[in-house]
């Protein structure tokens, strides 16, 4: 496999490449990392089973257009590809050791506000369904923000939680309160990260804020900030940097709980355990 990956970069960067060492990178919970090296460059590679190539298409694709807008750093991705039982993903490879300060992540704060501001789309939605952590994404076109939260992402993630065995008995009827949450909210369409908890968000090195692994789609730039908020919070200093850029709308903090529900829900068909509690009360909050 790593004669073919390497190959594969050879092609794609039009200098040679070959594998001198290839490491164990640990941190993910989804596929296995390593660190790829010819004694002078590196690289970053992620591996899964064959039949999740699309998962590392769309993470590519996603990297690739947050690159594009120049405004928050992110690994390039290098390319992706299939090899025996295998898939991969070949990212450029950031040295994340940095530890951070206030004036990093202020940084931080501020780079994905001009993400936010970034203007490409009239509608919600993405080119194509993508994943969060491994479950599916859907990621149809829809000018109704509201629709598309209620369909596509609680609406979708109920469904698998039924599945799964869960006992949601508020879940129809909740559904039908999205709309009235919403109701006379028009968010922008934001390129948002889309899955930015703390273990997707680092500072290099050299005090670069970086972010990556992402689920990203056109939605309300909010859901980026309400995840940030979920699982610990971000330091101080970032959301001092974001607000400075952009301050949030009046209403932030009850839409943020609807945000966040989703991955709740996400994380009870991920892992189960006591998220189906957690999702309920979040859902009787709103009824």
């Amino acid at each position: 496999m790593w004669k073919k990956i390497a190959e594969h970069i050879t092609e794609v960067t039009g200098e040679n490449f070959e594998v001198t060492n290839h490491s164990s990178v640990s941190g993910g919970c989804i596929n296995n990392g390593y660190k790829l090296t010819d004694g002078s460059r590196n690289y970053f590679v992620k591996i899964n089973q064959a039949s999740l190539v699309e998962m590392f298409r769309a993470e590519a694709l996603g990297l690739k257009q947050m690159y594009s807008t120049q405004t928050i750093r992110v690994p390039q991705p290098i390319c992706y590809g299939t090899e025996g039982n295998s898939c991969y993903i070949v990212l450029e490879w950031l040295d994340l050791g940095g530890r951070g300060n206030d004036k990093s992540w202020e940084q931080m704060g501020r780079n994905l506000a001009a993400l936010h501001r970034y203007q490409g789309k009239n509608e919600f939605g993405w080119d194509i369904n993508n994943t969060i952590g491994s479950t599916p994404q859907i990621n149809t076109w829809c000018g109704d923000w509201a629709k598309f939260w209620a369909e596509y992402r609680i609406g979708y993630q109920l469904k698998l939680a039924k599945r799964r065995g869960g006992s949601f008995s508020q879940g129809d009827r909740f559904l039908k309160v999205i709309p009235e949450i919403l109701a006379g909210y028009q968010p922008q369409p934001s390129l948002v990260h889309g899955d930015l908890w703390g273990g997707n968000a680092a500072v290099s090195a050299d005090g670069e804020p970086v972010i990556f692994d992402p689920a990203t789609y056109w939605g309300d730039r909010e859901v980026d900030m309400a995840m940030t908020e979920l699982f610990g919070g971000f330091p101080t200093a970032f959301y001092r940097g974001y607000n400075e850029a952009w301050s949030l709308d009046d209403g932030y903090k009850q839409r943020k709980i609807l945000y966040n529900l989703y991955h709740i829900l996400n994380h009870f068909n991920l892992f189960g355990g006591g998220y189906d509690s957690q999702a309920e009360r979040m859902m009787q909050q709103f009824l």
